[in-house]
């Protein structure tokens, strides 16, 4: 029996549709999400890069949703 719950990271290249495809041919549903903002160093400052959306997966065959 595998990981019953995990996180996915949406990838840089990949959109959000694309991160819940690869859940589901990996056997795993959303059942969560959280975003937080990513930041870098320009002249000192932080500057908003980008946002990093995660998805908290449960095992389709471990639900008792189905």
């Amino acid at each position: 029996m595998g990981k019953k719950q995990i996180w996915y990271e949406v990838e840089e290249n990949e959109s959000i549709e694309d991160c819940l495809e690869r859940m589901r041919q990996d056997g795993y549903m959303a059942v969560g999400r959280k975003e937080e903002p990513i930041f870098h160093l320009v002249n000192g400052e932080p500057t908003y890069l980008r946002q990093k959306i995660q998805f908290k997966a449960m095992n389709c065959q471990d639900s008792e949703w189905f």
